[in-house]
């Protein structure tokens, strides 16, 4: 087994903002793990909000990975590899895809049935509407018509109502909110009744992360379910937040693996949580891999690679909104076309 990495610049349809930040493009890394004619594919899409950066990650990759001689357990591998990622949750998450991905076409399996996870096929994504010109939203509305369910994001100083009234304008899709930490209480406290009445089905991660006793006193006050992001990073931090919340979004880019992403699934449905399945701006390997855990979740949000304009991946497909895998071994994903340096 050898393994290869390649930095990726990946663009986007429209910029993307959020409540902290705007971008036109993120820089990902793939990671492959190659023998003979196999191919594993695993993918880290770091954020900055987590200390994470590609230039961190090429630093650790740049010192070597060491591989074990012996690869014919993905457990024993992925014990050895692990301590040498220094705790980089993305890039953690990309060698936990490409050895799956790698094991599973092994033993002619999808990764789900390798790992024994149920999968259900009637899973609807929302699709993400981001921060940006007001007088774009038409434009994006037009491009989320297969899709049943907006993710819309607010945290805006003094824009968010009249995003949401513009939005209504064009459909009266479910929405689900995400304010990426960007409300105060008193504001929070307010827009969740306002918003109450615009067929809005969930609140994501109204405060930073530190405000804990904010996000406990708005769920008391709020017809609306709270979810944690950024409060919910590990397992740890289920037990911290439970209270809190009435959901949690779990992706592999912050939790590092999905063998783990299944462990905090399962622990927040003991404290009765509900679960999204969310995702950074990632291409298909990133988004196929998260997908493996649809049948676990209660609610998807997997369109990172839907906002893009040159995934360089076929994988998961979106069929009138509904996820689909193709049923291939391991994650299914195949390159487009020939790239330099992509497998």
């Amino acid at each position: 087994m050898e393994l290869y990495f390649k930095k990726y610049r990946i663009f986007l349809k429209h910029s993307f903002g959020i409540s902290r930040s705007k971008n036109t493009w993120y820089d990902v890394l793939f990671i492959y793990l190659k023998e003979d004619e196999l191919v594993g594919r695993g993918e880290a899409a770091p954020s900055i909000r987590y200390n994470e950066s590609i230039k961190l990650i090429e630093n650790i990759l740049s010192k070597g990975i060491n591989l074990p001689k012996n690869n014919s357990d993905y457990l024993s591998i992925w014990s050895f590899i692990y301590p040498q990622l220094m705790g980089i949750k993305s890039l953690e998450a990309a060698f936990s895809m490409a050895l799956l991905d790698f094991f599973a076409q092994k033993k002619q399996q999808t990764v789900y049935e390798f790992l024994k996870i149920k999968y259900i096929k009637s899973h609807k994504t929302s699709f993400t509407i981001a921060l940006g010109h007001i007088n774009e939203i038409e434009q994006k509305i037009k491009e989320s018509l297969p899709y049943d369910i907006l993710k819309v994001k607010l945290g805006t100083l003094n824009d968010d109502r009249s995003i949401i009234r513009e939005i209504r304008k064009y459909t009266d899709k479910k929405i689900r909110v995400d304010a990426n930490e960007g409300w105060s209480l008193d504001k929070a406290i307010s827009l969740c009744k306002w918003l109450y009445d615009y067929n809005i089905e969930l609140i994501e991660q109204p405060f930073p992360a530190n405000q804990l006793y904010n996000t406990l006193k708005l769920k008391e006050n709020s017809p609306l379910d709270i979810y944690a992001d950024e409060n919910c990073c590990s397992l740890q931090d289920i037990h911290k937040i439970h209270s809190a919340f009435d959901g949690v979004n779990i992706k592999l880019m912050k939790c590092g693996s999905i063998t783990e992403g299944l462990k905090i699934i399962r622990l927040a449905k003991k404290y009765d949580l509900k679960v999204m399945l969310g995702c950074m701006i990632e291409s298909s390997i990133g988004i196929t891999a998260a997908a493996q855990l649809a049948g676990e979740v209660d609610l998807i949000d997997l369109d990172g690679n839907l906002l893009i304009k040159n995934d360089p991946y076929i994988g998961i497909e979106i069929i009138n909104g509904f996820l689909s895998l193709n049923g291939k071994s391991g994650l299914g994903l195949n390159l487009k076309k020939p790239v330099n340096g992509l497998y």
